[in-house]
């Protein structure tokens, strides 16, 4: 089983080819093809190579599948004894990326 452990969007992703990731918002188009450099590990078939902290040479490419938007998240706040009542709600932009290949 090959897979990658790659950073991008200030967050850490466990990332296999074939399977689609949601990442935060990213500027590109639907259908462009990109490389992810920022590479911290990558197993190949039980052959683990670690980054200090990433890999020289190792990138995995991905196909933009499109940008949508993640699941609400209500926001309450109140002041107790105070009638001060607040809700909101916030959804997050996502860009959806199918990783296409491991290249090492």
């Amino acid at each position: 089983m090959k897979y990658a452990i790659i950073e991008a969007s200030g967050k850490q992703f466990w990332v296999e080819p074939g399977r689609f990731y949601d990442f935060n918002s990213l500027n590109v188009e639907p259908g462009d093809k990109i490389a992810l450099t920022r590479v911290l590990l990558i197993n190949d078939n039980g052959n683990i190579t670690v980054g200090k902290p990433c890999l020289d040479n190792v990138k995995v490419e991905a196909t933009v599948l499109g940008h949508l938007r993640g699941q609400k998240v209500t926001v309450y706040k109140m002041q107790p004894k105070k009638k001060t009542r607040k809700k909101q709600g916030h959804r997050t932009n996502l860009t959806r990326l199918l990783i296409d290949n491991i290249i090492n």
